[in-house]
């Protein structure tokens, strides 16, 4: 079952579903929260490695993704990021999310947006119970324009499902949990698992 706009409202009144900043009631529409881009971001470097090879060992893959991705860097209304058709770039949320045991998130992107080409998860787009965190979006420019981004655009919205019950190994209890209490634009850990 999919929370409606007053089970959210309700379920974030009684600190059940946590959201920081706590969203706007007008962000709150059907079954969905409207979620915004952070202000960090983190690059792919160009032709810097042919490819990556992720049956090779871990510290090998280490090496390589160190090797194609930027430190995290900040971005502003003042300087905005220029995504380029074809880019791959991580992005994170402006939002913290604090899930329950017993609720899944599932993020989409925003239709206005994608009919732009705009893409904000090539394929994560589940948030697990117990989840707490910023949440990386892959953002990719499916289109032929640069698109100009600054943070805090509505970028996205997010739906829960109700669980039939609590899960008994939520994500942030879980020891091999690669992303645990996520904050800003965490690379992939591949090579953690």
């Amino acid at each position: 079952m999919r929370l409606c706009d007053q089970d959210i409202e309700e379920w974030l009144a009684q600190k059940k579903l946590i959201i920081t900043p706590y969203p706007k009631k007008k962000l709150i529409n059907g079954i969905t929260v409207d979620i915004h881009l952070g202000n960090k971001f983190r690059i792919f470097y160009d032709h810097t490695i042919s490819c990556i090879d992720l049956s090779s060992s871990k510290d090998k893959i280490s090496k390589n993704l160190k090797k194609i991705m930027s430190d995290e860097k900040s971005f502003s209304k003042k300087n905005p990021f220029f995504l380029k058709p074809k880019s791959l770039v991580l992005f994170s949320t402006l939002e913290i999310i604090t899930m329950p045991d017993n609720l899944v998130g599932w993020l989409d992107g925003r239709s206005s947006l994608a009919r732009l080409g705009l893409m904000i998860h090539v394929t994560s787009h589940r948030i697990d119970p117990g989840w707490n965190g910023n949440i990386v979006l892959e953002v990719f420019n499916a289109g032929n324009l640069t698109l100009v981004l600054t943070p805090k655009i509505k970028i996205a919205a997010l739906s829960f499902e109700l669980l039939s019950k609590p899960v008994s190994r939520s994500y942030n209890a879980r020891f091999e949990s690669k992303y645990k209490i996520q904050t800003g634009v965490v690379p992939s850990r591949i090579y953690e698992e």
